[in-house]
Formats: structure tokens, sequence, C-alpha cells
């Protein structure tokens, strides 16, 4: 299976999202074509009512923790119902910088 659909499925099954986007960045990096190397995940889920974000972001690097060893980044927009409701958007990621060639 595909990184992207193993992240998809794993955040699914666990957190019964309302929204889930899992968006393959690795094109905005130096990385072969077709790589799965770097990742935003959108997710919008009751499961996080009560919990501060930095626990939201450990729960879903729990549910990851087989795909954490394969790809180099996991960014990560974790909401609850009410918040995406009053605020949908959410930022882009900034283009590479090229690693140590800054």
């Amino acid at each position: 299976m595909a990184i992207a659909a193993s992240i998809a499925s794993r955040l699914q099954s666990r957190f019964l999202p309302s929204v889930l986007q899992v968006i393959n960045e690795s094109y905005m990096h130096n990385v072969p074509k077709d790589s799965e190397t770097h990742f935003k995940v959108v997710i919008v889920s009751a499961e996080f009512e009560g919990m501060t974000l930095i626990k939201r972001h450990r729960a879903v690097n729990t549910v990851l923790k087989e795909e954490m060893q394969q790809i180099h980044a996991l960014s990560i927009v974790a909401r609850t119902p009410k918040q995406w409701e009053s605020s949908p958007e959410f930022a882009d990621s900034p283009q590479c910088m090229g690693g140590s060639k800054r």
C-alpha cells in the first residue's frame, strides 16, 4: 500500500474524521519524482475535543508510528469540528529551502 493511502486508512480508522486530507508535498522538495517523503495531514475529528494541540499531534504521530519510519516530514493540522466550522482554512506549506543550501 502506498504511504499516503496507509496514512489515510489509519487516521480514518482511529479518529473517524469529518474532514481528512492527506497531501503529498514531496514535489516541493529535492526528491525523486513520485516520492512519498513529505506530507501534510488536515484532520477534523470530535476525538480532539478537550485535547491540547500537542496532544492531538502526539495522537496522530502515535497512530502513524510505522509510516513515520518511512517518511521525512509530517505537517499536521488537527482541529475539532467547531474549530473547523469557524476557520476551515489552513496555511500553505513554505517552499523547500534546499536543506543545507540556505
